[in-house]
């Protein structure tokens, strides 16, 4: 009984945190599901592969990856830097994940942006174990992303409309990331060395195959030249 009250208190103080990634997530969700079903998939892919991959912008890519070429070396590279982020994340959470038994390993395999974002900054009431209310924000946005998905996947078999398009949706998301990180950095160097790189990578490699060339220069650039950016304000 005790174990219930832990968990209630706990969900109770998770879930309004979360109301403004469901919002996001089921609307993406769903594009994402829909996408999948014009291309030619049922709607179990999206929804297992949201349980799995559990990475929103590795996903749309997944598409592509899964109706080109069998190449499992580029595809391991290309989502090692794609989701290569979550692992600075990780490193800034293994103080908070510290002692909390089997739940650790839930919350490490399910951390995406919105879930760090929230669990690294919310405050959590003193009557609330640290632990389930971590492990409620990090459920509750997996199941909001899942069933966006597998919801999606239905809509596109079941309903019939004209599609034509929404694969435009991934270049939209990237785009309206690259906005959001422009308009919240102080220099723009990062980004400038973003473009500059894909455009020398796309005239080198071609466009199928300037996407890994990119990811690697972008991420020795950035590397090599993190402190000197840090110093004239370029990162946030």
């Amino acid at each position: 009984m005790r174990t219930k009250g832990v968990c209630r208190r706990a969900f109770a103080a998770a879930f309004p945190h979360t109301i403004p990634i469901f919002a996001g997530f089921w609307f993406l969700g769903m594009a994402y599901g829909i996408y999948m079903n014009v291309s030619g998939f049922s709607f179990w892919y999206p929804m297992l592969m949201g349980l799995t991959i559990f990475g929103g912008s590795l996903e749309f890519v997944a598409v592509t990856m899964l109706l080109g070429t069998f190449a499992p070396l580029q595809t391991l590279v290309m989502a090692l830097m794609i989701q290569a982020r979550h692992l600075f994340y990780g490193i800034a959470m293994l103080e908070k994940f510290k002692g909390l038994g089997w739940k650790r390993f839930y919350l490490i395999f399910g951390l995406c942006d919105e879930t760090f974002s929230i669990n690294c900054s919310a405050e959590i009431p003193e009557d609330v174990d640290r632990g389930w209310f971590m492990f409620f924000v990090t459920a509750l946005n997996h199941f909001y992303w899942v069933s966006g998905a597998a919801i999606g996947g239905l809509l596109g078999s079941l309903l019939t409309f004209n599609t034509e398009g929404l694969d435009f949706v991934m270049t939209a998301m990237f785009v309206v990331i690259f906005l959001e990180q422009w308009m919240k950095e102080k220099k723009h160097y990062t980004a400038l060395i973003g473009v500059a790189v894909s455009a020398v990578c796309l005239l080198l490699f071609g466009a199928d195959g300037f996407m890994v060339p990119t990811m690697a220069c972008i991420l020795c650039l950035l590397t090599v030249f993190r402190k000197p950016i840090e110093k004239a304000g370029g990162l946030v």
